[in-house]
């Protein structure tokens, strides 16, 4: 086993650096914007565009303010929102399952055009898993009318009235968003680094391999999975940015890797997360994780249908 020196740090450290940049770039100004737009008409005029559309999903009307918050601003946005309404227990689990396929759709989508895959293809994909599966929970859940007991009280909300304070406050907000990049993926691309140096990788790839023959993709994204699964879909772009340049990845590896991370990412904190709602949350991750290989499995077998033929023709 080879020793870590310290060219190893500066590479791992500059490693991160790299990709806090090309992170930032989309994050900052993203979030920025996002921040001010919650203190303008916007956010209620798409609430009520959607209410109408509302009951086919089961959902009241006030319920797309959930939808939107969640999609435009964060997780947390939506989940404070949830906890301010009386809503029925069948409610809360079609949001809450909405919510967990798709949340931060902006700032997210955005980071996977870093990565070569359409904004379309994505955004496409989370909205229509999160509303494909609350039309099929309403049709077939006949009961859950009863009122839903939240663990946790409303949190508080400060609410900004002049335009000074609402720019500093996105400002800050969007600073936080880089500070948290920092703090995770610079010690995230250390510790990879660190594991090539030692040659640990490929056991860890290894490690990830029934996953990446499970879903079609090489061996060499195993870790890029990994840390799409453990930190999300910004640090796993991170690693996937940083694969991508150094082992060569195949677009089909990075579409269908994209793909899966899309669906099922950062399952520790995205499912906790739901706790105070008194969702099961073991429910939600399995289905975030069983849609996730179905629809990148079904897309591979594809893929390689695509290409057969395409070979097949040359």
């Amino acid at each position: 086993m080879n020793k870590i020196t310290l060219d190893t740090l500066k590479k791992g450290i500059f490693k991160g650096l790299e990709t806090t940049w090309t992170l930032g770039k989309i994050i900052f100004p993203i979030t920025f914007i996002v921040s001010i737009l919650k203190y303008t008409p916007v956010i209620d005029f798409l609430s009520k565009a959607l209410q109408p559309i509302m009951g086919v999903f089961g959902l009241s009307g006030e319920s797309a303010i959930i939808l939107v918050l969640g999609n435009i601003l964060n997780l947390y946005a939506g989940i404070g929102a949830m906890l301010t309404m009386d809503l029925a227990l069948k409610e809360v689990y079609i949001l809450s399952i909405m919510l967990s396929l798709s949340h931060n759709i902006i700032i997210e989508t955005a980071i996977t055009t870093r990565i070569g895959v359409s904004p379309w293809i994505v955004g496409s994909i989370r909205l229509g898993m999160a509303f494909l599966f609350a039309f099929f929970i309403n049709l077939f859940w006949k009961g859950g009318q009863e009122k839903a007991q939240y663990l946790l009280n409303p949190p508080d909300t400060e609410v900004l009235t002049s335009w000074p304070e609402i720019v500093l406050n996105a400002g800050q907000t969007a600073a936080m968003g880089i500070i948290q990049i920092i703090v995770i993926v610079i010690p995230v691309m250390l510790f990879i680094q660190i594991l090539k140096d030692v040659d640990i990788l490929p056991l860890l790839a290894r490690m990830m391999s029934p996953l990446t023959r499970l879903i079609g993709v090489s061996e060499k994204t195993g870790v890029t999975l990994l840390a799409g699964l453990l930190f999300g879909i910004a640090y796993g772009a991170g690693v996937i940015i940083q694969t991508a340049r150094e082992e060569n990845l195949s677009k089909k590896d990075i579409y269908l890797v994209s793909i899966f991370l899309v669906s099922c990412h950062a399952v520790i904190e995205d499912t906790l997360i739901f706790a105070p709602l008194g969702v099961n949350v073991i429910y939600l991750l399995l289905v975030r994780v069983a849609l996730a290989l179905i629809l990148t499995v079904v897309t591979a077998s594809f893929w390689r249908k695509v290409e057969s033929r395409t070979t097949a023709i040359e």
